[in-house]
């Protein structure tokens, strides 16, 4: 599947909110907080009254440009989430917590998930000391993710490292290691992603 290498702000002023926790992304959402374009000014974020597809739409878009993946491959997470016991909002969302390329980006090696993708397809990522260049490879509690040792003093690891933390329970970290474990399959509520996706639910529930 590809990934998305147009300009993020842009995507971000689009849906009138920060999705990816950066300060650069912060000050441009605070410096032009209308939607792009050549009428973005004339615009409100909640101007008019959308209709429920096009709220159901604009989350399923907002939580592909989240883990950065395409239309055919939510599709697919939907489907399986549909076939697990539970709640399938919460069991999509889970399964794309547990892409590789999301717990490397989780974990701090990487500063957004594009450059998490990026480590992991080429080559510098291990999971138990295995190898794995599949981004969408699916992270198991118990395994350990770390950096091949080449890559551990990378200026940009370093930086990204140094930089936010997540902090989050389901996912143990070690720094100077450059490793991280993954606890347990997280439920929804530790998963920091800020989409309402019951509606997403509802989108796919209109193709089947």
């Amino acid at each position: 599947m590809g990934s998305y290498h147009g300009p993020k702000a842009r995507v971000q002023r689009r849906f009138g909110e920060v999705l990816i926790p950066r300060a650069k992304y912060q000050r441009i959402i605070e410096k032009r907080g209308y939607p792009p374009g050549d009428h973005g000014k004339e615009k409100s974020f909640r101007s008019g009254r959308r209709s429920d597809y096009g709220l159901q739409l604009s989350e399923k878009q907002k939580l592909s440009f989240i883990f950065n993946i395409r239309e055919r491959q939510m599709r697919r997470y939907y489907m399986r989430a549909v076939r697990q016991p539970g709640n399938t909002g919460a069991n999509m969302l889970a399964l794309l917590e547990r892409r590789l390329d999301n717990m490397v980006y989780r974990s701090g090696f990487a500063a957004t998930i594009w450059a998490a993708r990026q480590l992991v397809t080429h080559g510098h990522i291990l999971v138990n000391g295995q190898r794995v260049d599949l981004p969408s490879f699916s992270v198991i509690p118990g395994q350990m993710i770390s950096i091949v040792e080449k890559m551990r003093q990378n200026p940009h690891v370093v930086e990204s490292m140094d930089g936010q933390v997540f902090n989050l329970a389901y996912l143990k970290v070690d720094k100077d290691a450059r490793a991280s474990t993954l606890n347990y399959v997280p439920p929804r509520e530790e998963i920091p992603v800020p989409v309402q996706e019951q509606l997403i639910v509802e989108f796919y529930n209109r193709l089947t």
